[in-house]
């Protein structure tokens, strides 16, 4: 098992993302899992602000040296902001998943969604699962 982390401030889907509520906002980016799995990113494809997406849709794409990746909507919302730094530097997300690494800013717009997430024990042990 890799020594990834789950942090127990956020929820998580089954295709490995995170989201970290903040009022009715929240960030949104890869879990630390994924960004082992995929190994050195090399590229991160953003969308556009103002543009609601639903739940489990893909909203970006992330490239490493193995791979490419659809990164998709935890909860359905809108992106008020992305985090361009990633543009010049994917490897952020390689480096701190949950910090400087994350991929949109989104409205959540249907909070009950949330409730259909894991929880940090419940994602580790997903995780696990798939080792």
């Amino acid at each position: 098992m890799g020594d990834w982390k789950a942090p127990t401030d956020c929820k998580y889907t089954k295709t490995d993302e995170w989201i970290r509520i903040e009022g009715d906002e929240a960030l949104v980016g890869l879990t630390d899992y994924a960004q082992e799995h995929l190994s050195d990113l090399v590229f991160v494809e953003l969308p556009d602000t103002g543009k609601k997406i639903g739940k489990g849709q893909p909203f970006g794409v992330v490239e490493s040296v193995k791979a490419a990746a659809d990164v998709n909507m935890p909860v359905s919302g809108e992106i008020v902001a992305t985090n361009d730094e990633l543009e010049s530097a994917p490897e952020i997300i390689n480096s701190d998943p949950y910090g400087k690494g994350w991929i949109v800013r989104i409205k959540i717009t249907d909070p009950a969604e949330l409730n259909d997430l894991m929880d940090a024990e419940a994602y580790t042990a997903y995780c696990a699962e798939r080792e």
